[in-house]
């Protein structure tokens, strides 16, 4: 399988309960794949690429809080609606709920620290 991850800032996780950022995955790396249900599945990077795609900002409201991130804006990146359905970003519109992992944890060198982080 393909996966157009987002921008080279944001993070994976990986086994080991941490994280990495996309900028620094190469082929042979192992990271987590997660499915609709929360359970996990290593998997290897068979190749990594960097390259300009327009980006589109995707926001949802959870608890009060609102969670941003950043992905390619193709018709072919998909993220998980409610129902556990495939939603196009180019299709996605407000009101839509989708799914998102939530940590109540703070990362520092993509470990999870007991520590107040405010990300913005």
């Amino acid at each position: 399988f393909r996966v157009n991850a987002g921008p080279v800032q944001a993070y994976v996780m990986v086994p080991g309960n941490k994280t990495r950022y996309l900028s620094e995955l190469v082929a042979g790396d192992e990271v987590l794949i997660v499915n609709t249900k929360g359970e996990t599945r290593t998997a290897y990077v068979g190749r990594s690429k960097i390259e300009r795609r327009p980006l589109i900002l995707i926001e949802a409201e959870y608890e009060g809080k609102t969670i941003r991130t950043l992905l390619q804006n193709a018709e072919t990146i998909r993220i998980v609606d409610a129902d556990d359905n495939p939603l196009s970003v180019a299709d996605i519109k407000v009101g839509d709920e989708v799914k998102v992992y939530v940590e109540s944890n703070a990362r520092h060198f993509g470990i999870a620290i007991h520590e107040t982080v405010i990300e913005q």
